[in-house]
């Protein structure tokens, strides 16, 4: 169990320095760790954990990116290092291990169990309390080293890996991802009220695949909704970080391995670090 002096939660929890919940890690600290979740797969947690995490090193931050998402693993494909491994040593005089974990061409530190396994197509095939343990070991035998931020993508819902990171990881906060349809911020709103429930900070909405942008006239279209983005965000009853376009260069930045470089020069995603750090701090 953590330590209050070195706890990123310290004054913010419930826990005291006789009794305290939270894990912290072996071989580091990190000042804030902040988790991405949405209650629906397919709406881009990834990605905007990708983008606030390439901000926030473009912004001067140490950063680290744990993929939480134990059965559905795409940090590494999104960075372009999913060809590379994460170094696994023993742990002198112990049957301990800790993990090295590989770095971006920014410098952001990743783990992922794709970067574990020798194969990034081998399937997992285990049940809950294994995949809750494997999250919590790449968690906590890391070498993290000094990190400002630490950000969690973790599986949709509102099953173990979820309960286990609010329960036992010390959040500062946690970051919501939908879409615009009405189906999804539906679903989305049970993770608001599962966070809320465990005294977990919100800080706020990220609407993804919004709009897609007019080539020739510059038009927002709205794709799936004709709902604004402040009106599914005040639907699901968070403040709007961002709202994101469907972009085919960004998806091309990734699939060529160059997804930071764009992100840190092309300025589109300024908006949602700004709207961030305004919120979290």
């Amino acid at each position: 169990m953590g330590n209050c002096n070195t706890c990123p939660s310290k004054g913010s929890c419930n826990s005291n320095e006789t009794s305290c919940s939270k894990t912290v890690p072996k071989y580091g600290n990190i000042k804030n760790i902040i988790g991405v979740i949405s209650g629906k797969g397919g709406v881009g947690k990834s990605t905007v954990t990708g983008l606030l995490a390439v901000q926030l090193k473009k912004a001067g931050y140490s950063v680290g990116v744990l993929d939480g998402d134990i059965t559905g693993p795409s940090m590494p494909r999104f960075f372009g290092i999913n060809n590379q491994r994460a170094d696994i040593k023993q742990v002198a005089d112990t049957k301990d291990v800790k993990f090295s974990p590989v770095e971006t061409s920014s410098g952001i530190k990743v783990i992922s169990l794709n970067l574990l396994t020798d194969e990034e197509e081998q399937p997992v095939i285990w049940r809950g309390p294994v995949i809750t343990g494997a999250l919590k070991q790449m968690y906590s035998d890391t070498e993290w080293g000094e990190l400002d931020y630490l950000l969690i993508d973790m599986p949709p819902g509102t099953g173990d890996i979820a309960l286990t990171i609010m329960q036992e990881i010390p959040l500062q906060g946690m970051v919501i991802v939908s879409t615009p349809q009405d189906m999804v911020s539906m679903i989305v709103k049970k993770v608001v009220i599962m966070a809320q429930k465990m005294n977990v900070n919100i800080i706020g909405l990220v609407e993804n695949m919004s709009y897609i942008n007019c080539g020739k006239c510059g038009e927002k279209i709205r794709v799936f909704s004709k709902k604004s983005a402040e009106e599914q965000a005040e639907y699901i009853g968070l403040p709007l970080l961002a709202e994101l376009p469907i972009n085919l260069d960004l998806v091309e930045s990734m699939e060529n391995g160059k997804v930071e470089s764009y992100i840190m020069e092309s300025g589109q995603y300024d908006i949602l670090l700004d709207n961030f750090k305004g919120k979290a701090h």
